[in-house]
This record gives C-alpha cells, sequence and structure tokens, in this order.
C-alpha cells in the first residue's frame, strides 16, 4: 500500500493544504500517474480521514515519458509522475505542483512563460538548413527537451520573467547554434550570450535532474564556448 500525500488548492487565490490518500496495487511497475489515474477514477472520493475529496487536478498526455505534461515534484525532486514508481518512492510520497510557476489547481501549474521565452528567441528555422555532420549528433539531442520545467525547479538562477531562461531556453538555441552556419549563428549567440550565458552560475543543478536524459553539461559546455570564442572576436574587431 502506499499512502500520497498531495498539497492540493482549489485555485489559485485559495490557501494550500495537505491531502493524504490510500492506494494499492499489485504492479510492479505501478506509477504516481497510476496512482492519480485510479483515485480519480473512483466514484466516492475519499481522503484516509474518511472526508469526501474532489478529483485531483493534474496533467496528463502521453504518459509515455516524451510530453513532459506530468512534472511535479514528488519526495522533493521534480520528476515526471508516469516515469515516478511507487515501488521505489517509499510508503509514504509527497506529490506537490512546481514552485517556480504560478499555482493553478492542484498539480496544474501555468508554464505559460516557457513558450513565451521560446517565442521571444524565435527558437526556429525560418528555412531549411543541412548541419554539418559533427554537429548534428548535438543537434538532435538539443531536440529532445520536453519543456517539462523539472531543469528550472532545480535551477538556483532561474525565476519566472527573468532574463535568464534556465535550459529550457537554452537547449532550443543551442541546437540552432549546431546546426545553422557559422553566418548564421550571429543573433543566435548573441542571444545565448545574454539570456543564457551570462545568467547561469554553473550550479549544474540541472545535470541529473532531466527525465529525457539529455547530456546537459556537454551540450552546455559545446554552446558555451561557442558563445565565448563570438563574444571574444567581437570585441577585438
Amino acid at each position: 500500500m502506499s499512502v500520497l500525500k498531495i498539497l492540493r488548492r482549489k485555485s489559485a487565490d485559495q490557501q494550500p493544504y495537505w491531502q493524504s490518500f490510500e492506494f494499492t496495487s499489485d504492479d510492479p511497475n505501478a506509477a504516481v500517474s497510476t496512482a492519480l489515474t485510479a483515485l480519480n477514477s473512483r466514484s466516492d472520493l475519499r481522503d484516509m480521514s474518511g472526508e469526501k475529496a474532489d478529483p485531483i487536478r493534474w496533467e496528463c498526455s502521453c504518459l509515455q515519458k516524451k510530453c513532459g505534461a506530468c512534472a511535479m515534484v514528488i519526495n522533493g525532486v521534480p520528476r515526471l509522475a508516469c516515469d515516478s514508481k511507487l515501488a521505489e518512492l517509499g510508503e509514504v510520497i509527497t506529490v506537490e505542483p512546481l514552485k517556480k510557476f504560478p499555482v493553478i489547481a492542484d498539480l496544474i501549474v501555468d508554464r505559460t512563460v516557457i513558450f513565451d521565452t521560446l517565442r521571444e528567441l524565435k527558437v526556429w528555422l525560418e528555412r531549411g538548413v543541412t548541419p554539418d555532420e559533427r554537429a548534428q549528433e548535438a543537434a538532435f539531442e538539443a531536440a529532445g527537451c520536453l519543456q517539462c520545467g523539472c531543469c528550472l525547479e532545480v535551477c538556483p538562477n532561474y525565476y519566472a520573467g527573468g532574463r535568464f531562461t534556465g535550459m529550457a531556453g537554452a537547449l532550443p538555441l543551442t541546437r540552432l547554434i549546431a546546426e545553422l552556419t557559422d553566418e548564421q549563428r550571429r543573433e543566435v549567440l548573441k542571444a545565448y550570450r545574454k539570456r543564457v550565458y551570462e545568467g547561469c552560475g554553473k550550479s549544474l543543478a540541472c545535470r541529473k535532474i532531466c527525465p529525457a536524459g539529455l547530456d546537459i553539461e556537454s551540450l552546455m559546455a559545446r554552446s558555451n564556448a561557442a558563445a565565448a570564442w563570438r563574444s571574444l572576436f567581437d570585441l577585438r574587431k
């Protein structure tokens, strides 16, 4: 049996409160997402004290670790609910919404700021390119970012609305740096220096937290080197 201790909030202007639920499964692969789905399927959802409870609000889509929608803080660590096995989390499991974004209700947060940043940075190709074969691997890996926000949750330098984009903005820029030609990179590198390189404290708190398993340190080192050399070149002009 698992006990899910969930930090709940009916709406953004309501005070948060803890509510605990019991869940039992014989499936060794049952995840937090499994429990949340099962709890919400109960016709009469009640917490451990017997109090009637409203359905737990949370987000999900693929449930296959591909979309990042079910990101939340589980046992104090930002993770995907679909990739967090109950058997590995202990008997009592705390479940909270991400803290770096405004809470909408229960475990749903507003991550609009991430996508606003991507639009502001214009992280897309205006025409097709054929990247250098040596850069294709880095471009492909950077494209695996789920935009889930887990890396931003642990970053001591990121806050919503700040100039520093965190890795959620850095990785799409890293992909462009890898794919574009030297001539086309100028504006991208300028944005990378201002919005990533100058704001990152190099704590590498994001290094092991990525649910997609991206080698963030390697990708960041590659782009940092490009940004630093571009900056040095500009100073000499």
